[in-house]
């Protein structure tokens, strides 16, 4: 029986993608079902184009209901993997999928994380401040912002005078080579 992946996501969907390009042709792993918070996000296309089934949640379901907690279990998810979710997960959530939660953040934590942290907001504090090199962290999900347990982190150099778009492409492209590669250890660890 295959090992299933739920993928949280609210925008474009490029790890999305990425992760639908590496499973499909897996004889263990699946991706069973695409969420998303945001009714015209790309990643919905993404999804079809894959043809994996989508939901789409607001609020109200997502932090006072159990129908997302359900809808994973009645499609026996294994692994939930955030790929560009802004909201923070509920504690219910967290409760029924403990260490089974994963999320990628576009900076090597603990700097540059935390709540309004995500994309160019963090590409941008990265270049403001100066720093030599940015980078990747893979981690568990907690209750907080970026403060889960680390599981994985990748860095590139940046160049005097990179752009606000070239260290973006640099940050996608560890993401990219990286995130497929680390959920699959992750999965095949999870007992059935």
């Amino acid at each position: 029986m295959k090992k299933r992946i739920a993928i949280f996501a609210s925008g474009s969907g490029s790890n999305a993608q990425k992760l639908m390009e590496h499973f499909k042709r897996s004889n263990d792993v699946e991706i069973a079902l695409v969420l998303t918070n945001n009714p015209d996000a790309y990643v919905l296309q993404r999804a079809d184009n894959f043809e994996i089934p989508s939901h789409i949640f607001d609020r109200h379901e997502f932090y006072q209901t159990d129908n997302i907690i359900d809808l994973l279990k009645n499609l026996e998810v294994d692994l939930i993997v955030l790929a560009g979710f802004l909201w923070l997960i509920p504690k219910n959530l967290i409760t029924e999928y403990p260490g089974r939660i994963v999320n990628i953040h576009p900076a090597i934590l603990p700097k540059y994380g935390g709540k309004g942290m995500y994309g160019d907001f963090v590409h941008h504090a990265v270049l403001e401040a100066g720093e030599p090199e940015g980078g990747i962290t893979i981690h568990y999900v907690d209750e907080n912002y970026d403060e889960g347990e680390y599981i994985y982190q990748a860095k590139y150099r940046i160049d005097k005078g990179d752009s606000l778009e070239m260290i973006k492409f640099k940050g996608q492209q560890l993401e990219h080579q990286h995130y497929p590669r680390i959920v699959e250890t992750l999965i095949k660890k999870i007992k059935k």
